[in-house]
């Protein structure tokens, strides 16, 4: 099997003098364009607490030259919030997450974070390596989710912002150590978030390691294209450009086989509204409680090409993903239960979001018919995703 892993050269972008600032939010917040266009795009710093060893933590807002707002953490390189415009120019926030550092401490759902080092699970907590065995925390029933115990998503990560005519960013670098969580290799990972002008959420990602490991990078972001309206996104509709998926067990591995989604509830290569099917009498659906899968592109490996649209009619905003991954973990916030009291005091119900998490296949370790998520000393792991927000 081919490896979709690419020997590259990376190029470090000029970091400029940046501003500072602190920021407070205890209501929904809307912005009209005469509020937050600015001439050139932006980012600036704020404390955001510390975590209970006294490592402080920062906030990065991103602002670009169209209104759009981004925030950002360092702990977990989490997607703290998102603003985008709706038809009418109203900006509102897209994604969930927390007011606080504290929320994303107390009660972690991966809400906007990066994981790693391997995105979805990993049966029985165990792969084998050149003939050598490794163990992971099984820390989802008797699987390994996510990275471990202490992920990407808990770790400080090292930030340098800047900004460019193309807009702002801001780099992330991280040494993950050797047999950290289980898995082999020093592993140098940098990410960079760019917010563009062209209201592109761009997210870079590039690892080296000294050993041979397996690596599988991604953002968890929680999608609602209804901004403060507090729906929840059973009328989205989204498109997948990919014309199979992956069967899974109880416990959500890939059977192993790629079936097509012609005539079944996950056909949405055409645009479908996500509510239409999603409680269907479907043994998969039955399985993940909705959506919880992993699709498989119908484009060519490493390509960087549309993968997913989502639109929400009530607010006309139009989100686009493109990404170079072979597949995408549609998820439809199935296990949202209420419980989870986020951003602006608002519980998040039962399929208040989604995701789209671009990655190689769940359980790829142990399947070798899957795409390779190997990376050997001397190869540089390689992707990117791009979300683009627009209305209609």
């Amino acid at each position: 099997m081919k490896k979709y892993i690419l020997r590259c050269t990376l190029v470090l972008a000029p970091i400029f003098m940046l501003s500072f600032c602190k920021t407070k939010s205890d209501k929904p917040e809307t912005m009209t364009p005469s509020d937050s266009v600015a001439q050139s795009a932006s980012v600036t710093e704020s404390p955001f607490g510390t975590l209970p060893d006294g490592t402080a933590v920062s906030l990065y807002t991103f602002k670009n030259t169209q209104g759009t707002e981004m925030k950002v953490t360092n702990y977990g390189g989490i997607i703290v919030s998102l603003k985008t415009a709706d038809k009418a120019g109203v900006f509102e926030d897209v994604v969930l997450g927390y007011d606080s550092l504290a929320g994303y401490i107390k009660a972690p759902s991966f809400f906007g974070a990066l994981v790693g080092r391997y995105g979805n699970r990993i049966a029985k907590g165990q792969f084998t390596l050149d003939g050598k065995k490794y163990t992971l925390a099984k820390n989802n029933g008797e699987n390994h989710l996510h990275g471990g115990l202490k992920g990407f998503d808990k770790v400080v990560w090292a930030a340098t912002p800047s900004s460019s005519a193309e807009g702002a960013s801001l780099k992330l670098t991280y040494l993950s150590k050797d047999m950290e969580e289980g898995y082999p290799g020093n592993l140098q990972v940098e990410v960079n978030y760019t917010l563009t002008n062209e209201n592109e959420l761009k997210i870079d990602y590039s690892a080296t390691t000294d050993k041979k490991t397996v690596i599988n990078l991604t953002n968890h972001s929680y999608f609602n294209l209804s901004g403060n309206t507090k729906r929840d996104i059973l009328d989205h509709v989204l498109t997948i450009s990919a014309s199979k998926f992956l069967p899974v067990d109880k416990g959500l591995i890939p059977t192993g086989e790629l079936k097509n989604v012609a005539g079944t509830p996950f056909d949405f290569t055409s645009p479908t509204v996500v509510g239409d099917r999603i409680d269907s009498d479907d043994s998969q659906i039955k399985i993940g409680g909705g959506y919880d899968h992993c699709w498989v592109f119908d484009k060519p490996a490493s390509a960087l090409e549309l993968g997913a649209t989502l639109y929400d009619s009530t607010s006309g905003r139009f989100m686009e993903m493109y990404t170079t991954e072979p597949g995408t973990q549609f998820y439809s916030g199935n296990f949202l239960n209420g419980t989870v009291t986020g951003k602006f005091n608002t519980e998040y119900n039962k399929r208040y979001a989604l995701c789209l998490e671009t990655q190689h296949f769940p359980d790829s370790p142990n399947r070798p018919d899957f795409p390779s998520v190997v990376l050997s000393p001397g190869e540089v792991y390689k992707t990117q995703t791009t979300y683009k927000f627009s209305t209609k």
